[in-house]
């Protein structure tokens, strides 16, 4: 490496430790997600104090709906319960851009954590029914986080 820049924590925060969840079900996603919300709003609620501290807005989480989406797209005209090469290749392709954007805000990156989404993109594997659902889920983050008042700018 040409520096060390790599190695060190820019962001003043303590590495923290991934959040490990039970993984996505078709039949409680939603209710995974609205958890998600209500702990990221009650941060913002815990934070008024500081006016500098920067809140989760919905444009940051609609990105990465936006890059759910173009999978879910896909997906859904699939007919074969296994998912190709190519639309896996395309998660990963996804999973990298989400880590991206993470990496370019600390809000972010706490939301990414919070709400699993590497690891329930890991745990799609090859199967168009936990796609499908992780898609969902990804949507139903962005409706709660409407729902509960989330930041608009």
């Amino acid at each position: 490496m040409y520096d060390n820049r790599s190695q060190k924590n820019y962001s003043n925060n303590k590495p923290s430790a991934p959040v490990k969840k039970p993984p996505l079900d078709k039949l409680t996603y939603v209710k995974q997600a609205e958890s998600v919300i209500r702990d990221e709003i009650q941060k913002d609620i815990h934070n008024r104090n500081n006016p500098n501290k920067p809140k989760l807005s919905t444009s940051q989480i609609r990105n990465i709906l936006t890059m759910t989406n173009e999978l879910y797209n896909t997906v859904r005209f699939e007919k074969d319960e296994k998912l190709t090469d190519e639309l896996r290749s395309h998660i990963q392709y996804t999973k990298m851009k989400i880590a991206y954007n993470a990496g370019r805000d600390d809000i972010v990156k706490d939301f990414v954590k919070n709400s699993c989404l590497m690891q329930y993109l890991d745990e799609v594997g090859d199967s168009r029914d936990k796609l499908i659902t992780f898609c969902h889920y990804a949507e139903a983050l962005v409706a709660y986080h409407k729902f509960y008042g989330g930041d608009d700018k």
